[in-house]
């Protein structure tokens, strides 16, 4: 096996080289990752894998490989609702930073996995829009305190810690290194192998 610089390997079969996009490689072996922004598209990518997964083999661990800035709350939490619903263990493994929407993802794993130099960042949700009547900016404001529940409940359910010990933590961006995450509960152990 020969790894090219396009992201792609070359494979020697019986009927010759192939080159295959490394994503599928790994997808054989059941990794899938997000990097870059949490967004419909990427979310909606990583959904198909994970279904696609879970009609391979149901009870299969899948590894999800977080370096992730986050992004977008509706499409994270589309995501976690997939994590959540699709019979595999999802193993989470952050491979440098796990920020905001993504920290909420990697949190959320069965097997909560950090290497040694990664970090993760929690925190509440911010206002993308402003401006308008006070109406508006009160729907607004309503809608980012709810989201701002939903979002702690979710990371004090998979932490182990109450809801106000994590409100705290989200009040400001509040970053962990891997051995932090691990004392607070928002990782599972530090790995220095990603066999």
């Amino acid at each position: 096996m020969y790894v090219s610089n396009e992201a792609s390997i070359i494979k020697e079969s019986t009927s010759g080289y192939h080159l295959i996009p490394i994503q599928d490689e790994m997808l054989s072996h059941r990794e899938v990752e997000l990097v870059g922004e949490v967004n419909a598209d990427s979310v909606n990518a990583l959904v198909r894998q994970l279904r696609y997964l879970q009609r391979q083999d149901p009870e299969g661990e899948i590894t999800l490989y977080i370096n992730s800035p986050g992004g977008s709350v509706d499409s994270g939490m589309a995501l976690y609702d997939v994590m959540q619903a699709v019979s595999c263990p999802v193993r989470t493994v952050c491979v440098g930073l796990a920020a905001s929407m993504a920290a909420l993802l990697f949190v959320s794993g069965k097997r909560r996995e950090m290497l040694p130099h990664s970090r993760l960042m929690i925190h509440d949700p911010l206002i993308v829009q402003t401006g308008g009547s006070a109406l508006k900016l009160k729907a607004i404001s309503d809608d980012l305190m709810e989201t701002r529940q939903i979002i702690a409940r979710v990371i004090a359910d998979h932490s182990g810690k109450s809801m106000e010990e994590v409100l705290a933590k989200t009040a400001t961006d509040s970053y962990f290194r891997a051995e932090e995450a691990v004392e607070f509960g928002l990782a599972d152990r530090i790995v220095t192998s990603l066999d």
